[in-house]
C-alpha cells in the first residue's frame, strides 16, 4: 500500500513556521526499502526511540534539537542530519517557534547493495561522524526525493545518490568487509523469511534451517549486513504493517492484532520505542497531516 502523498519540495512549510500552526506528519512509502517523511512540530516532538534504518534528513525551518550518542545536537535550517540504525535519539523544538523537516529512511539492505556498487567491492555500512553537517550532496539527494512520485526506478537512483553522499562523508569508508565472514545469500534468505512471516512468531530453529547458520552466527552476520538483530528486524516489519493499517483508518487494537502483536500493551511499547510516540498520537498527527486547503 502507498501512503498518502506529501507535498513536493518545501511547499507549505513556510506557512507552517507560524508558531500557531498545529503539529502534523505526512509520508510516502515504504517503497522498496525507502520511506519519505515530512513533519512540523509546534510543541513536543519525539521521545527517545530508535529505528532499524538510516535516517537522512534536512531541517527546513526552525531549530531542531535532539540527544544522540550522549550529546545534545542542534540542527538549523538547511542542515543535514544523519542518524544510523539502532541509535537512540529524541527530537524537540529548540525555540517556541517550532520546527519543520523532511527526512528519508533507507533500509540498510538497500544501502549495502548500493555501497557495493559505489565502492566496487563488499564493504562495511557507511558511518558518518558528523551527525549534523552542511553536506550539499546529501541535501540535494533528500530534496530530489520529494520532487517526483516514489516509484521503484526513482528509489534506485535515490539510494545510489544517498550512498555516494554517505560514502563521501565516511572518513573510514575504505574499510573492507571480508566476504568470507558474511554469508550474504544465507543472511538475505533470513531477511526475506522474516519479512514474509512478520505477523507470527518466528523461531530460531526455523532461521537456522533456512540459512544453515547457527543462531548466534546468524545474529552476528545479520547485524553486520542490516545494522540490527533478526528479532528487532521482525518487530520493525510488524510495525510497518501496523502503520499501514493505521493509515487505512483501522482501529488501533485491530492494527495491533493483525500485525501479530500479543496485545495492545505490547504494541504500544514497541511503537513508542521505535517512533518516539504512542500509536494514538501518531494516528492523530497523521490525520491532521494534510489540511483541506493544502491538497
Amino acid at each position: 500500500m502507498q501512503h498518502q502523498q506529501t507535498r513536493s519540495g518545501g511547499e507549505g512549510l513556510e506557512r507552517s513556521c507560524d508558531r500557531r500552526a498545529s503539529s502534523w506528519i505526512a509520508g510516502t512509502g515504504p517503497v522498496a526499502g525507502v520511506e519519505l517523511f515530512r513533519a512540523w512540530f509546534a510543541g513536543e516532538a519525539y521521545q527517545k526511540h530508535r529505528h532499524d534504518t538510516y535516517a537522512i534528513g534536512v531541517t527546513e525551518c526552525g531549530v531542531q534539537v535532539f540527544e544522540y550518542r550522549g550529546a545534545v545536537q542542534t540542527s538549523m535550517p538547511g542542515d543535514v542530519v544523519v542518524l544510523h540504525p539502532d541509535e537512540m535519539h529524541d527530537g524537540r523544538p529548540g525555540t517556541e517557534d517550532g520546527f519543520g523537516y523532511r527526512i528519508v529512511y533507507v533500509g540498510p539492505a538497500r544501502l549495502a547493495e548500493a555501497m557495493r556498487v559505489v565502492r566496487g567491492r563488499p564493504c562495511a555500512l557507511p558511518f558518518v561522524d558528523a551527525v549534523v553537517s552542511g553536506s550539499a550532496r546529501l541535501s540535494r539527494a533528500v530534496e530530489s526525493a520529494f520532487l517526483e512520485p516514489l516509484g521503484s526506478i526513482a528509489v534506485d537512483g535515490l539510494v545510489v545518490e544517498l550512498a555516494e553522499g554517505l560514502a563521501a562523508a565516511d572518513r573510514g569508508g575504505e574499510r573492507a568487509v571480508a566476504s568470507s565472514r558474511v554469508d550474504v545469500r544465507a543472511v538475505d534468505r533470513a531477511r526475506q523469511f522474516l519479512e514474509a512471516e512478520r505477523t507470527r512468531v518466528v523461531h530460531s530453529s526455523e532461521l537456522e534451517s533456512i540459512t544453515g547458520l547457527s543462531r548466534y552466527d546468524l545474529a552476528r552476520q545479520f547485524r553486520r549486513m542490516y545494522g540490527t538483530s533478526p528479532y528487532r528486524y521482525l518487530v520493525l516489519r510488524r510495525l510497518d504493517f501496523a502503520r499501514q493499517r493505521i493509515h487505512d483508518g483501522r482501529p488501533l487494537a485491530e492494527a495491533a492484532c493483525e500485525a501479530g502483536f500479543a496485545d495492545q500493551a505490547h504494541f504500544t511499547r514497541a511503537f513508542k520505542s521505535t517512533y518516539g510516540m504512542t500509536p494514538g498520537r501518531y494516528r492523530a498527527l497523521w490525520a491532521g497531516a494534510m489540511p483541506p486547503d493544502s491538497t
